[in-house]
């Protein structure tokens, strides 16, 4: 199946990277490359290292990048690893890193890949194939409380413990394999009141299992230092996020960094020593367009954070 995935929120981010021909910029989620494409084609001695989990998104993007080819690293890994990448590369500094967290629409739309509740396939959802767990794993092994616990956290359905009670019943008969066996067991568990007009029902619970397998939120917490660190002075971390989760993460960790004392707010002066590592440029986040929302609806939860190093 081609690879396919429209890049969202894309001029706003190609203006917020503020692109320079010499420059040197990083695409964390490649995809299949879109967003670095246009980055590319901006350089002229630069330099673009695109970063991809996903073995499919890889070959899509050497595919559609090959006429920058001089231009242009692509390596398959973890964008957690980007400090690691860049010292492999001899890159101390860039001037830009790039992250669009959505799943891709190629992803979605491999029914095989098992991310999708809307055709029955085998209970998958890994964005790296080289996982040896799979959702599937996480259904089956763990506890009521632990499903609870990320239906709740990472999907926010008021009917999580209802969910992981059904979730529990049902695997007690045979193991839960499919996407239908899992979308079933949701469905037993939200009164049919609240099914009606309020999208799928098992909506939440992909999105909470997905998060939980490829440890999503806990790589952007983990990773948002780094990348700010390898900026070089006036250069931008622009992050696309899709859900409630990540983007809170990236508001407050860029408000941190930017204003990071910690001292009372009746001190005079700040004691604390903690100095600014730069400013967010998006008080408030950039979001699609009308003329976006129309052409492509999956950019409607789309929202742009901008920080640019001191």
């Amino acid at each position: 199946m081609t690879f396919k995935h429209k890049s969202v929120l894309l001029d706003e981010t190609i203006d917020n990277l503020h692109i320079k021909p010499n420059g040197i910029y990083v695409d964390g989620t490649l995809g299949g490359g879109g967003h670095s494409y246009e980055i590319s084609r901006r350089l002229t001695d630069g330099r673009l290292i695109g970063i991809d989990q996903d073995e499919a998104a890889i070959k899509a993007a050497k595919e559609r990048l090959y006429v920058f080819k001089d231009k242009v690293s692509i390596v398959r890994n973890n964008y957690s690893e980007i400090k690691k990448v860049l010292s492999e590369l001899h890159i101390e500094q860039v001037d830009g890193i790039l992250l669009d967290l959505g799943v891709s629409s190629h992803q979605l739309d491999t029914p095989e890949r098992g991310f999708t509740y809307k055709e029955d396939v085998p209970l998958d959802m890994r964005m790296d194939t080289r996982n040896p767990k799979t959702a599937k794993d996480i259904v089956n092994g763990y506890s009521e409380m632990e499903l609870y616990r990320i239906i709740r956290d990472y999907g926010e359905d008021k009917f999580a413990k209802n969910i992981a009670k059904h979730i529990v019943r049902m695997r007690e008969e045979k193991p839960l394999e499919t996407t239908f066996e899992l979308t079933e067991a949701i469905k037993a568990a939200i009164p049919m009141k609240f099914r009606i007009n309020t999208g799928h029902p098992a909506k939440r619970t992909f999105q909470a299992i997905r998060i939980e397998l490829n440890r999503e939120l806990e790589v952007l917490k983990n990773t948002l230092e780094d990348m700010i660190d390898l900026l070089s002075p006036k250069g931008r971390l622009c992050i696309i996020t899709f859900h409630s989760l990540e983007d809170r993460i990236v508001k407050k960790y860029f408000r941190e960094s930017e204003n990071p004392c910690i001292c009372p707010t009746n001190f005079p002066v700040c004691v604390c020593g903690n100095t600014s590592k730069g400013k967010v440029i998006t008080r408030k986040p950039i979001l699609p367009s009308k003329e976006e929302l129309e052409q492509n609806k999956r950019s409607k939860s789309a929202k742009l954070r901008v920080f640019e190093k001191a």
